[in-house]
C-alpha cells in the first residue's frame, strides 16, 4: 500500500508540473486565467487625424455656405492640385515658351483679354446683325453701318477691359480638364531657374494690386516667395519690401530670390523679419501699394497633409484666432498706405469668417478709430477676364473667390482689393 500511495503521488506531481500557467489543478475545473500584467486602458480619446478634423469642420461649414456646390468643390480638394507655370523673366525664358506652347499650355494672363475682346466682337457684332433687321425699310446704308461701328467701339471700351493687367507676367496653364504635369523648373546658363511652379489662383492678388512704375510696394506676409517673385516679374517696383514674421519662412523666401533673380536685383529687395501687426507703426503711410496674404486655415492643405495642420488638437486655439490676427495685419497694411495707395487682401481658405468679414470689420475699424474712409473696388471684370481658366463663386459680397474645380483645380483663392481715400 505504501507503495502504491508514493507512486499516486508521483503521478500528482508530474501532472501538477505538466499543467500551462494559469491552468487549473486537474479535477478542480476551468477557473479564471491570471496574468503577469494587468490590461491596459487608454486615458484620452482615440487621436483623430487633423485632416479628419478639418474635413468635418468644412461639411458643417461650407455645405451651408456653397449649398450645392460644396460636393463638388470637395472633390476638388481632396484631389490632386492643379499649377501653373510662372516665368522667369531674369531668365532666358524663349525656348522655355516654345517647349510649354508645344505641350498645349497657355499664357493665361496675356490670352485672358485676347479672348475676352473676342467674344465682346462676336457679341457686338450680333448685336448689330439685330439692330440692321430691326431697322425700318426707309433707314439708309449709312445709318446702319454707322450703327453698327459705335457698337464695336462700345465694345472695345466696355469695362471688362479698361483695368490694366501687367503684360510682363506670364504664367502658361494648361487647359480646363487637361492634368498634364509640369516638368520640374531647370536653370539657365546663369544658375537661375526658368520657371516658378505655384497654383495659378495665387498670381491674382498681384494681377489686382496692378503695380505701376516706381511705386513702393509691401509683401507684408511674404514666405515662402510666389508671389514676391511675381511682384519682382513686373520690373516696375520702385522699392519692394518683402516681410515674415518667421525666421525660417523667411529663409525660404531668401531662397526663392537667390534661385530666381540675380543679384543685382535681390540687393534692392528689403526683407525683414518684423511682426506685420506693427508695420502701421514703423513705416506707416509710406508705400504706393501693399500685398496682405495673411495665414489662414490653408484649406486644401489642412485636408491633404498631417504635418504643421492648424487643425491639430494642439493648434485649436490659434486656428480660433485667425481672424482676429488676420484684421490686424490688414489694418496694418491700411496705415502703411499713402492716401490714395491701394491695398489687396488675400487668403487661401473658403471662409467667409477670413474673407468678407475682416474686410467689412477692417473698413469699419479704419473709419471709426483712425478717420480713414476705405472704398472696396469692384474686382468682377477677373470673371470675365479669367473665367476660362478659374472657376469663381458669383455669391461673393466683397472680393472674388476661386472655387476648386474638378476641370480647373485651383484654389480655393480669395481676394478683395481696397484703396484707403
Amino acid at each position: 500500500m505504501a507503495a502504491l500511495g508514493a507512486a499516486g503521488g508521483r503521478a500528482a506531481a508530474a501532472l501538477l508540473r505538466r499543467r500551462g500557467p494559469g491552468e487549473p489543478p486537474a479535477g478542480l475545473g476551468a477557473g479564471p486565467r491570471r496574468y503577469r500584467y494587468k490590461e491596459k486602458w487608454a486615458a484620452t480619446a482615440p487621436r483623430i487625424p487633423p485632416t479628419r478634423l478639418a474635413l468635418h469642420h468644412f461639411d458643417v461649414n461650407y455645405s451651408l455656405q456653397l449649398r450645392d456646390l460644396w460636393p463638388s468643390v470637395r472633390a476638388s480638394l481632396l484631389c490632386q492640385q492643379k499649377y501653373g507655370a510662372l516665368l522667369n523673366n531674369f531668365s532666358a525664358v524663349d525656348h522655355v515658351t516654345q517647349e510649354l506652347e508645344l505641350l498645349n499650355a497657355t499664357d493665361f494672363v496675356s490670352e485672358a483679354p485676347k479672348k475676352v475682346l473676342r467674344s465682346q466682337r462676336g457679341a457686338a457684332a450680333e448685336e448689330a446683325g439685330r439692330g440692321e433687321s430691326r431697322s425700318q425699310e426707309g433707314s439708309g446704308e449709312e445709318g446702319r453701318t454707322a450703327m453698327q461701328a459705335e457698337t464695336m467701339t462700345q465694345a472695345e471700351t466696355s469695362p471688362p477691359l479698361r483695368p490694366s493687367i501687367s503684360s510682363n507676367i506670364k504664367c502658361y496653364t494648361f487647359p480646363r480638364g487637361d492634368i498634364t504635369r509640369f516638368r520640374p523648373a531647370r536653370p539657365d546658363a546663369l544658375g537661375l531657374l526658368d520657371y516658378y511652379l505655384m497654383d495659378a489662383a495665387s498670381l491674382l492678388p498681384v494681377l489686382a494690386l496692378n503695380v505701376q512704375p516706381d511705386d513702393f510696394v509691401l509683401d507684408l506676409c511674404a514666405a515662402p516667395g510666389g508671389k514676391t517673385l511675381a511682384l519682382l516679374q513686373t520690373g516696375i517696383c520702385g522699392y519692394l519690401a518683402a516681410n515674415d514674421v518667421s525666421i525660417s519662412r523667411t529663409k525660404r523666401l531668401y531662397q526663392i530670390l537667390h534661385s530666381y533673380v540675380p543679384k543685382v536685383i535681390r540687393e534692392t529687395v528689403s526683407v525683414t523679419s518684423y511682426d506685420g501687426r506693427d508695420w502701421g507703426q514703423l513705416q506707416g503711410s509710406t508705400f504706393h501699394k501693399v500685398l496682405v496674404d495673411v495665414p489662414c486655415t490653408t484649406d486644401r492643405h489642412s485636408v491633404m497633409e498631417e504635418e504643421n495642420n492648424i487643425f491639430h488638437r494642439s493648434r485649436t486655439k490659434e486656428r480660433q484666432m485667425l481672424p482676429m490676427l488676420q484684421l490686424q495685419l490688414l489694418m496694418a497694411g491700411i496705415l502703411a498706405t499713402k492716401p490714395g495707395g491701394e491695398v489687396v487682401y488675400s487668403t487661401c481658405s473658403l471662409s467667409p469668417l477670413q474673407n468678407e468679414y475682416v474686410i467689412e470689420r477692417a473698413v469699419e475699424i479704419a473709419e471709426t478709430e483712425f478717420n480713414i474712409s476705405i472704398h472696396v473696388e469692384d474686382l468682377s471684370h477677373f470673371r470675365t477676364l479669367f473665367q476660362d481658366t478659374f472657376s469663381f463663386f458669383v455669391d461673393c459680397r466683397l472680393g472674388e473667390l476661386v472655387l476648386p474645380h474638378l476641370t480647373a483645380n485651383f484654389g480655393p483663392m480669395y481676394f478683395c482689393k481696397l484703396r484707403r481715400m
